[in-house]
């Protein structure tokens, strides 16, 4: 492990900051845990000066986050946070998100989407192609260009962010023009060689907390194997480019590897950004990790590039 990150999760003991895993704990401390880590890992980040929460038709809650000194109009990634479908919060990313827009120069659209176990497969989805669609619709009122637009998200957030893409693409549109991926979980499945190298819970996710989730987010267990919970096994023509990150302790290494195999199989430009010595769920852990700020870094960059850039088809 990074001896950062290693340092990092023994201050958080020493503070009392343990996470409560949904496993065995109520969902709502389970919550009120991951905040309180949450607000430590986020200390002395700035807020940008054009921060609003929004609420979209249907109640959709979201946080919309502008470039300071912007010249209007300015590209957006939609995002949306991890947390097995159960936990996060709009609080708990600000910092995260607020690293991405100075880093890129793109704006970012949060998305507080339905978590189990109130809401169950595919709601969660659902939100997340509303999201975007919404965002697409209203884009120049917001002083965003509705022809750069992104999806991204981390961990369940990454699943439903390529998901989102999946469906946009089936249904002729609006279309994302980038991926931004960090360490998605997009299969079912827990038997691969990653996953019993390193998940039993030591790497910030274990077997039993995936299978946990399975089993809560899905009402049949049919639903394993369908595109939308599982984007893995969706047809993968036809996506935008993306950029992947992955910790290399992390128990879906394996998932993530065959994610970038299949996209370069299918045409799509993707890169895979393995984060030497990083587990599952680092991407807030930048303030005290430069192994993590380095990362995000290069990800932010990406992103910018991708949506500045003219599109591929442009004279």
């Amino acid at each position: 492990m990074d001896p950062e990150l290693a340092a990092a999760a023994a201050l958080l003991r020493e503070r009392g900051l343990v996470a409560a895993s949904p496993v065995t704990a109520p969902i709502a401390e389970a919550r009120a845990a991951l905040d309180r880590i949450s607000a430590f890992l986020a200390k002395g980040s700035e807020p940008l000066r054009e921060e609003h929460t929004l609420t979209l038709p249907g109640g959709l809650r979201a946080r919309l986050y502008r470039p300071d000194a912007a010249h209007a109009p300015v590209p957006l990634l939609v995002y949306a946070h991890g947390g097995s479908f159960a936990v996060g919060s709009l609080d708990g990313w600000d910092h995260v998100l607020r690293d991405i827009v100075r880093g890129s120069g793109c704006a970012a659209l949060h998305l507080d989407y339905r978590l189990l176990p109130e809401h169950r497969f595919p709601a969660a989805h659902e939100d997340m192609v509303a999201g975007f669609r919404w965002a697409a619709a209203n884009a120049c009122e917001f002083g965003i260009d509705p022809g750069r637009l992104a999806l991204g998200g981390d961990s369940a957030g990454a699943n439903l962010a390529l998901g989102a893409a999946l469906a946009l693409r089936d249904a002729g549109g609006p279309r994302p023009r980038f991926l931004l991926l960090h360490y998605g979980a997009y299969d079912t499945e827990t038997d691969s060689a990653s996953w019993q190298r390193f998940g039993q819970g030591a790497a910030g996710l274990s077997i039993a907390s995936a299978e946990w989730l399975w089993a809560n987010y899905l009402t049949d267990p049919a639903q394993r194997r369908d595109w939308r919970a599982a984007p893995l096994l969706a047809d993968l023509r036809g996506l935008p480019p993306a950029l992947l990150t992955i910790g290399t302790l992390d128990p879906l290494l394996d998932q993530n590897e065959a994610l970038a195999a299949r996209l370069a199989e299918a045409g799509i430009p993707c890169r895979l950004l393995r984060c030497e010595g990083l587990n599952h769920g680092f991407i807030r852990y930048g303030r005290l990790v430069s192994a993590v700020r380095r990362c995000l870094a290069e990800s932010a960059a990406a992103l910018g590039a991708a949506l500045t850039k003219e599109p591929a088809h442009a004279a």
